[in-house]
């Protein structure tokens, strides 16, 4: 299906106290003049106060008064609009924040005060049987006894009424409680029950944002709480000031396929994409009324296309010399997702349970547990796609079976045979049950915590531990596929227009854990692996008098290539990023459990190495010396991304040369009165000065043709064209419409290993007859043969965009 509504190209802005959308409205006028055909905005309903990202969701009436308010997102529209503009908005269905106060989640309020009778009751996704009837509050610093002894619970005023104090936390009473009452009696009075923070990821009895415990479920698939939390955007859809909506983590919904069927009966069918990670092969369901997802898949392809898998061996050789072990992903990812089930998301299991010991009171609760661990453990996709009460596609019991014998690996054999088979009938809604809704309603949770067992797991701690490429480590990524031949590239991309054509694609996000282009220098390595090896043993000898006795080895790799990817990059940088990679990886220390010790000698190497002058000027030279390299990467896959099938977005920033890593590095303040010079100057006529004036005419060139041409990108007849290139290193394809071509994109790969052949040599291409313009380089081209070194050669830029000349008669 296409949709009307569907931008050409998109520009990410992150909003936030610091770029409202006021600041956002300054800057319409340079996007347009980069190209692009509309905005789009990080999520802008009220959030929590001072929110730098806008995911923690407050209040659904009103645009986030710290953005700028209704009245501010009204002047944006217009201002786009006068620009050509239009607006896509980031839409967050699955959950609110638990807020500080909590009067500031005003359904959320009324829930702690009235309970079961709150008119809001059914908006949150709570277990009220788990806490005979309350709902868990896991914000105390200590055990609740310990802090009713210290007396650091009161009762006080707040907006007027009577309330619980404990610090800045403040709770409801329940109609007819007597704030007179002794503390303890009154808190026994309420329906929320106060606990330590600590018993969070075992008591905890609503559903939450994987293990956000201040994150909490909000249940859209019930119709009421559908309309009242998506009034204000349906109505911007409706009213023509929003022409499309990003839906933030779909696979946390009860039913993502009802929620998206009733979003486009009520937008009347506006594009939308999905932030959906599809694991390997996977293929979004064509029953979801979507235009596709957010981009990981393509960010796949296009990275692969840009690193060498010839690297990979002398990588795995390399992290093996160092750690002393050959690592494998597949046994990381199952101890990582063992703990994660385990520990992380032991409440979302238990309540698993509750409902298994309801649906199938036969099965031993020892063993049964053991094989529902053992099956998320096993999951290798984020979530299945089974709709209680509706018939079941495409899903057989073998990928859960499969799941079981691979989570529980060795110990397989000796799981319940029954319990085996009994939770995945349960799983796929069959076989008997003595409670159907029950059943039922485990379908839904089961496949509501394969998310976060994935990416908790995955992206949250088994990316922090394997070290043979960092670069390939990302969300929606596969490490274990060191590159991409073109042809399955071209297969991709065809398969992409033929499916999915106005599905987004990407390079980088708010979530990505390195930009771009941190990528695209790491991708290097598998070019250069003998001479990275030598590189890091001579790095390592000179990082000697600043590596503790407590610092790891794999730690220490880690941060190697995170150093020479974001390379420069400040000291406070990379202390902050690599606090968080050591606690993420969970190996010595965690969020929870912090290890002093250790994170000092983190910290120590960490300084080291960026303020000791000979390591830094060691950095230097490989930055310097890979700089061929790492300049194909980034122009490639800018331009391959920006001219292959879908809608490509561009990430606030990153049509300079960005070199931020992951969250909240990568949301930083962008220099826009630096780009709107260069821009000028680049299109008035000036010279490239260096890599970043290259990025950009790059992406320029790339918007404005899209913008030209929409028919051969999203139109109806849009097509796209592999182009033979007579070499490993270089790839074409062609765009167009029917059977004619009229833009052509060719990129260098593998620009390393094409130096060491000496070029192109006599390697051509075929153009379709007729003129051809290059609008990165300005050049002419006839069609025919055309050699490579002509395009692509090292004469110019290691990438062109050729348009076809216009018959002006």
């Amino acid at each position: 299906m296409r949709y009307a509504s569907a931008p050409v190209s998109t520009h990410r802005l992150q909003l936030e106290p610091d770029f409202t959308l006021d600041d956002a409205l300054a800057q319409v006028k340079h996007l347009a003049a980069l190209g692009i055909t509309h905005l789009y905005l990080s999520p802008i309903l009220q959030a929590t106060v001072g929110s730098k990202h806008g995911y923690d969701v407050t209040d659904h009436t009103s645009v986030a008064a710290g953005l700028g308010g209704d009245a501010g997102f009204a002047r944006l529209v217009e201002a786009a609009h006068e620009a050509g503009l239009g607006v896509v908005v980031d839409v967050v269905p699955n959950h609110m924040t638990t807020p500080t106060p909590l009067s500031l989640n005003r359904p959320l309020w009324s829930v702690l005060r009235e309970g079961r009778q709150s008119a809001y009751a059914t908006w949150f996704d709570v277990d009220w049987d788990a806490q005979d009837g309350h709902l868990l509050m896991p914000v105390l610093g200590a055990p609740l006894d310990e802090v009713l002894a210290a007396g650091d619970i009161s009762v006080g005023e707040h907006e007027g009424e009577a309330v619980v104090q404990y610090y800045d936390h403040v709770f409801p009473l329940a109609p007819g409680t007597d704030p007179r009452l002794p503390i303890g009696e009154l808190l026994d009075a309420q329906h929320y029950r106060l606990a330590s923070w600590t018993v969070g990821d075992s008591e905890l009895n609503y559903r939450r944002f994987f293990d956000v415990t201040s994150l909490i479920a909000v249940r859209v698939e019930e119709p009421e709480v559908f309309d009242a939390t998506h009034a204000l955007l349906v109505d911007g859809i409706r009213s023509g000031a929003i022409d499309g909506l990003r839906i933030d983590h779909p696979d946390g919904l009860a039913d993502p396929e009802g929620y998206l069927e009733r979003l486009a009966e009520a937008t009347g069918g506006a594009w939308v994409v999905v932030e959906k990670i599809l694991e390997g092969e996977e293929q979004l369901p064509h029953s979801w009324r979507t235009a596709g997802t957010t981009g990981y898949d393509a960010l796949l392809r296009i990275g692969g296309l840009f690193v060498d898998p010839a690297g990979a061996e002398p990588l795995d050789d390399l992290s093996t010399e160092l750690l002393g072990e050959r690592q494998d992903l597949g046994d990381i990812v199952t101890e990582s997702k063992r703990w994660v089930v385990q520990v992380m998301l032991a409440t979302e299991v238990s309540r698993l349970m509750r409902l298994v010991a309801r649906a199938r009171p036969d099965l031993e609760e020892v063993a049964a547990r053991e094989v529902l661990e053992a099956m998320l453990v096993g999951m290798d996709r984020y979530r299945v796609y089974i709709r209680p009460g509706h018939p079941r596609e495409g899903l057989s019991a073998e990928p859960l079976e499969l799941a079981v014998v691979e989570g529980a690996g060795s110990r397989y054999d000796s799981l319940d045979r029954a319990c085996v088979e009994g939770l995945v009938d349960l799983a796929l809604g069959e076989g008997d049950s003595q409670d159907e809704p029950a059943r039922d309603e485990f379908v839904v949770r089961f496949q509501q915590t394969c998310g976060p067992a994935m990416a908790k797991a995955i992206e949250d701690t088994a990316y922090y531990r394997y070290v043979r490429l960092v670069g390939l480590n990302e969300v929606g990524g596969d490490p274990t596929r060191v590159g991409l031949p073109t042809s399955a590239f071209h297969w991709f991309a065809e398969n992409l227009l033929g499916e999915w054509p106005q599905s987004m694609t990407t390079l980088s996000t708010h979530d990505t854990k390195r930009s771009e282009d941190v990528r695209a220098r790491l991708f290097v390595l598998a070019e250069r692996p003998e001479a990275w090896a030598t590189w890091v043993r001579a790095a390592r000898e000179l990082a000697t008098p600043v590596r503790a006795q407590e610092l790891d080895t794999l730690t220490e790799y880690f941060l190697w290539q995170t150093l020479v990817g974001a390379w420069p990059i400040s000291e406070e940088r990379l202390q902050a990023y690599a606090l968080k990679a050591i606690r993420e990886s969970k190996l010595f220390t965690r969020w929870t459990e912090p290890n002093e010790a250790y994170e000092s000698a983190v910290e120590r190497f960490v300084s080291g190495v960026v303020t000791t002058p000979e390591i830094v000027a060691h950095v230097e030279d490989w930055v310097d010396s890979t700089g061929r390299e790492t300049r194909a990467n980034v122009l490639g896959q800018k331009l391959v991304q920006l001219t292959m099938p879908g809608v490509p977005d561009v990430y606030q920033g990153t049509d300079l040369v960005d070199l931020s890593l992951v969250d909240p590095d990568n949301r930083r303040l962008v220099d826009y009165d630096d780009r709107r010079d260069r821009l000028a100057r680049l299109v008035g006529g000036g010279a490239p000065a260096d890599l970043d004036d290259e990025k950009l005419l790059v992406t320029t060139a790339a918007l404005r043709t899209r913008r030209e041409w929409p028919e051969c990108f999203t139109g109806e007849d849009a097509t796209y064209v592999p182009v033979a290139t007579g070499s490993e290193h270089a790839v074409a394809f062609g765009r167009g419409t029917g059977d004619d071509v009229e833009v052509v994109t060719v990129v260098t790969r593998l620009a390393g290993r094409l130096a060491d052949a000496g070029g192109f040599g006599d390697a051509t291409l075929d153009l379709p007859e007729g003129r051809w313009s290059d609008v990165v380089s300005a050049r002419t081209f006839d069609g025919g043969r055309t050699r490579l070194a002509d395009l692509v050669g090292d004469d110019g830029l290691p990438v062109a965009l050729l348009v076809r000349v216009r018959d002006e008669s």
